[in-house]
């Protein structure tokens, strides 16, 4: 008799006697439940082990979104376009936000595309584990591999939308330079902090059922706080005559940290005193959320492992 069989026959035995509960009768055996969650670091070895997966199911989803849309892959962009130009008739022209900020249309454009990569991975992440029950409760995978494929998935259309955002900023007369370099490495930290953020809200939303009725409010008010509109340094020092550290205190928004570093590395006329340089708040404040956010997140996640998909 092998020793499963073995531990199911005392245990069973066990159950009539009353002898031996059934966790000792699994500890002496060595058995543990299938679903019990592994150790951290055995937790991230499997998520690499089923790298491709992550990877093959974004993508599917990515070819999948507007498969039954006329214009298909192209709302990918014209989605963002269409928010921005919107938001350029209201605020840049009725409300003259483009009197006092020059290049507004790629001041503008910049901080919609990199506002919405965060603002859309933090939604559909909500939504991984709540809205892939039949998945989760049919196989046996780390469920941290639904947000990452949400996240990477979101990763994948930014690419479009940066090619269509580098095109136009070029249209606006700023010719690329050597600092353009620079903007894999704002997307890589934007990214790590995106995955934390979306495993975070995986999480929320996996038990809080409101929190995508919440979410549209929350992130609308996120994007009115993150300077998407308006130069931060401008609108709170300068005209409303507010001390610095309200400025500095905005800065530490990750959202305003990554379209600040974006727009100094993209836009000469943006702060030319740091000429393409960040100011070191802005930069520091970048790397610390994408770390935080990350480790934290996976933690966090990783956490609830086993109540996924119950109940």
């Amino acid at each position: 008799m092998s020793q499963p069989e073995s531990a199911v026959a005392d245990a069973q035995a066990g159950g009539r006697s009353g002898q031996e509960p059934l966790a000792k009768l699994a500890k002496r055996y060595g058995l543990r439940r299938a679903i019990a969650r592994p150790r951290f670091p055995v937790y991230v070895r499997q998520l690499y082990e089923r790298r491709h997966f992550i990877l093959t199911y974004a993508t599917s989803r990515n070819v999948s979104k507007y498969s039954n849309s006329a214009l298909g892959q192209l709302w990918q962009v014209l989605t963002p376009l269409l928010n921005a130009g919107i938001y350029f008739l209201m605020f840049g022209v009725i409300l003259g936000g483009a009197k006092d900020i020059e290049n507004y249309p790629a001041f503008l454009l910049t901080g919609m595309f990199v506002f919405t990569f965060t603002q859309r991975t933090v939604t559909v992440g909500a939504k991984s584990i709540s809205g892939n029950l039949s998945l989760i409760r049919a196989l046996h995978f780390p469920r941290a591999s639904l947000p990452l494929a949400y996240t990477i998935q979101e990763l994948q259309q930014l690419a479009i939308s940066m090619s269509v955002l580098l095109a136009i900023v070029a249209a606006t007369g700023e010719w690329p330079t050597w600092f353009w370099l620079m903007i894999p490495v704002v997307l890589l930290l934007q990214t790590m902090f995106n995955i934390g953020a979306g495993l975070i809200v995986a999480r929320m939303g996996a038990t809080l059922r409101d929190l995508n009725q919440l979410l549209p409010f929350i992130t609308r008010t996120w994007l009115y706080a993150s300077g998407v509109f308006f130069s931060i340094q401008d609108k709170v020092v300068e005209s409303a005559e507010l001390p610095q550290w309200v400025a500095n205190l905005m800065y530490l928004n990750p959202a305003a940290s990554f379209i600040e570093w974006m727009r100094e590395i993209l836009i000469s006329t943006h702060n030319p005193e740091f000429g393409h340089h960040p100011p070191p708040l802005v930069w520091m404040s970048c790397v610390f959320w994408a770390v935080f956010a990350l480790g934290f997140g996976f933690w966090y996640f990783w956490r609830s492992e086993e109540r996924y998909g119950r109940g």
